[in-house]
């Protein structure tokens, strides 16, 4: 198959890179959007099929570990095939999808649709930094460019509690995969008029061992995590799941280093700020869903609250991630990574320092205000971290480092899923606040973490000076 390198296509005008960029956002919008719209409906949808909080972690954690685990194939399938095609097959897997998911009878069949929606999300997410990157040539445009693509996922991730709570309360929790379907048909006709089509430099060869092996450890991990408080933490199933991590986690590290083309290319952390952004976007996310679940498991069992009021209550995480992230990109643009993200540490580590003493009957205003710290915390991460993770690399590399900062943004929203099921699977409603502290702690933990990657990430990211 001959492949085109993106050089060789003309250039596109402002209004055209502009356009297709908001295309590729509407996209990833749906994307980051199911990774959260379903935590404010879980205890209905517990009521609902029957299951109790440690099952219905699966719920979330069949997207993104899927997600997660298919992102780095996807990109390599992007650039061989051409990514606008790879983007058009995600769009209809993902549709199809969310309309299963919508009528799925049982709890197996409502995990098994959210897995193969996983596997349709994950041909969005570096496809669609890929294109934006590649259709913006210029570098400071293309810092705008990812501020806004990073600000539109981080919005939609903030605003799926109260997405999700307003179509629970009219339509019941079957609406939150409904919604998805008019969205699809729209993305599928703008991608057809507006998207370029576009491939990497040369075709790379599928890495099939190492993703099955990368699978098995991010499986294996969320897995354990999920199901050691029911087995108990030194249990021997326990102990054999830690020893089949390791193995397979070293025999991936192993294929990789052996690999002429690998699925995962591990040279790259040999760069200290991709490396850095890598692990900001584990915590970033972490930090994310550790709140959003303890908030929904909180209010609704602990203090009674409806889906409805329960993703009211996070608007103000909303409001601050919608206001910060386009300001966030903006400072990358014009300033670099470092002060958006020691911005973002301080935020998050101070929203979580407000819930570490969370009780029964603590203040709603000190609840509202620490989400709202969050939620600007949240919006300030996602630009530079983006930024930072493709600054340097060729656009012919874009979908393999955008694939890696989506698997790490994936892989911390199913650890920070797993860790707050974890901490309140099997507690009493009347102990949920206490048994939430060690969640809070560790929000702040990885706000502080912030700074770490803040400091790695200022030597020489600043944009280049304009031109006199």
């Amino acid at each position: 198959m001959t492949t085109t390198s993106l050089a060789a296509q003309p250039a596109l005008s402002a209004r055209r890179r502009w356009t297709v960029l908001a295309v590729c956002a509407l996209s990833m919008f749906l994307v980051g959007l199911d990774t959260t719209i379903v935590n404010v409906g879980l205890p209905v949808i517990g009521d609902g099929l029957g299951v109790g909080t440690r099952s219905l972690e699966w719920v979330v954690d069949a997207y993104t570990v899927v997600l997660a685990s298919l992102l780095m194939v996807s990109g390599a399938l992007a650039d061989r095939f051409g990514r606008r095609r790879v983007f058009q097959c995600g769009l209809v897997v993902f549709g199809v999808a969310s309309l299963a998911c919508a009528v799925a009878p049982s709890f197996g069949l409502l995990v098994a649709a959210r897995a193969l929606q996983g596997v349709g999300a994950s041909m969005l997410s570096p496809v669609a930094l890929a294109i934006v990157v590649n259709a913006m040539p210029d570098p400071r445009e293309r810092a705008r460019a990812i501020g806004v693509w990073a600000s539109v996922f981080g919005l939609s991730m903030a605003a799926g509690p109260v997405t999700g709570g307003a179509l629970i309360a009219a339509f019941g929790w079957r609406s939150v995969f409904w919604i998805n379907a008019p969205v699809i048909v729209a993305a599928l006709v703008l991608v057809a008029v507006f998207v370029p089509e576009s491939r990497g430099l040369r075709a790379r060869r599928l890495d099939l061992p190492g993703q099955a092996l990368l699978t098995l450890t991010l499986c294996l991990s969320v897995g354990v995590l999920i199901e050691g408080p029911r087995i108990g933490w030194t249990s021997p199933p326990a102990l054999a799941g830690y020893a089949l991590i390791v193995v397979t986690a070293a025999g991936f590290a192993r294929v990789e280093l052996r690999q002429s083309e690998p699925l995962m290319d591990l040279g790259l952390f040999r760069r200290p700020l991709f490396a850095a952004s890598v692990l900001g976007a584990v915590a970033v996310f972490v930090a994310l869903n550790v709140t959003l679940l303890l908030n929904t498991l909180y209010l609704q069992h602990a203090r009674g609250w409806s889906p409805l009021a329960t993703g009211t209550a996070t608007l103000p995480m909303a409001l601050g991630a919608t206001l910060c992230a386009p300001w966030s990109g903006a400072l990358v643009a014009r300033l670099g990574p470092r002060r958006p993200l020691v911005l973002a540490g301080g935020f998050t580590a101070a929203g979580g320092l407000c819930m570490v003493n969370l009780g029964p009957d603590t203040n709603v205003l000190l609840l509202l205000l620490a989400y709202l710290l969050i939620g600007i915390g949240f919006g300030f991460a996602n630009a530079p971290i983006t930024n930072t993770a493709v600054s340097g690399l060729p656009p012919s590399r874009a979908g393999v480092a955008g694939a890696i900062t989506s698997t790490a943004r994936q892989v911390g929203s199913a650890v920070g899923i797993a860790v707050a099921g974890g901490l309140a699977s099997g507690v009493a409603p009347a102990g949920l606040a206490r048994a939430s502290h060690p969640g809070w702690l560790l929000v702040t933990a990885c706000g502080l973490f912030l700074f770490v990657v803040a400091r790695a990430s200022r030597p020489a990211t600043a944009p280049a000076p304009r031109p006199a």
